[in-house]
């Protein structure tokens, strides 16, 4: 474990702060211009386009497979996050999977409250194959909430009898709204980055007072019989853990080949910080590599 490269890059964080109290706005600038610090892989292309009901970063490595996509949804709790702030992880998985992917830029909370997110990440899909992209070419992915809209999506895709993509992986996805998980009690793991507070001001912007077990707003609870083949990734470190843990196990219980692996010492989306995180680069690879295996 790069548990010096881990701690040099938190220390860096924690220099620079969330502002507190800030507005939507304000927290939006700042992640942004956080993120657009990071360095992005080499050899890309970025197209802006028009992805159904939202706009989006279209990515394609030098090389690439453009017959392939893979539908990157970000984090940032409903509230933050783009297809700038996730180009590190984006570009990366395009790079090793030398396939397409689509970062779109679904509408955020508070302006957008439950269930708008989840409603643009399945016309996304929906979009995707209207275009012509083969459902078996078509890999659904994500980080945080990202996880979240992309096993939704699966899930509803099922639902309304389309056919399934190829994969799905998901990178430390909060599922447990409900926050029932041990990971999530006062047992949790020393997370320096996903906090009860932070949880609470993301489930106030999308759900308000709705139901945090609904179907609309999470997966968590649904019939997974039939879901593609699905990889799990999650740190020792995240309040998240345990969403992770229990999803795989129903997964798996569905009849679902689902796979989990733990980062030991990993904090919440180490993803993001690849360039400098062996680990980070690393989860990545894998991805990239396990949806390359089910593509057809």
């Amino acid at each position: 474990m790069s548990t010096q490269q881990l701690a040099a890059i938190l220390e860096m964080s924690a220099q620079n702060p969330i502002p507190a109290n800030a507005t939507p706005t304000a927290m939006r600038a700042w992640v942004e211009d956080f993120a657009g610090r990071l360095p992005v892989a080499k050899n890309i292309q970025i197209e802006r386009v028009n992805c159904g009901p939202c706009d989006g970063d279209l990515i394609l490595p030098a090389g690439g497979d453009a017959s392939r996509l893979i539908i990157f949804y970000h984090g940032g709790g409903y509230f933050f996050g783009s297809s700038r702030t996730h180009r590190v992880i984006a570009s990366n998985l395009a790079r090793a999977a030398g396939s397409a992917v689509l970062v779109p830029d679904y509408r955020l909370a508070p302006e957008n409250p439950a269930p708008a997110a989840h409603d643009d990440a399945f016309a996304v899909y929906r979009w995707a194959l209207k275009q012509g992209y083969a459902s078996g070419k078509v890999a659904l992915s994500g980080d945080s909430v990202g996880g979240n809209l992309a096993l939704a999506t699966a899930v509803r895709a099922k639902e309304a009898g389309l056919p399934q993509p190829a994969a799905l992986t998901l990178a430390s996805p909060w599922l447990d709204l409900a926050r029932e998980g041990a990971s999530h009690q006062g047992a949790a793991p020393d997370d320096p980055i996903v906090s009860p507070e932070l949880l609470d001001l993301f489930t106030l912007a999308y759900l308000g007072d709705g139901d945090r077990k609904s179907p609309k707003v999470t997966p968590f609870y649904a019939d997974f019989t039939g879901l593609p083949p699905t990889l799990v990734h999650v740190g020792t470190r995240e309040r998240l853990r345990d969403d992770s843990v229990t999803v795989v196990a129903r997964m798996k219980a569905a009849g679902v080949a689902a796979d989990l692996k733990i980062f030991d010492g990993m904090c919440h989306d180490w993803q993001l910080y690849a360039p400098m995180l062996d680990e980070g680069m690393a989860s990545i690879n894998e991805y990239a590599a396990f949806i390359k295996a089910h593509q057809a």
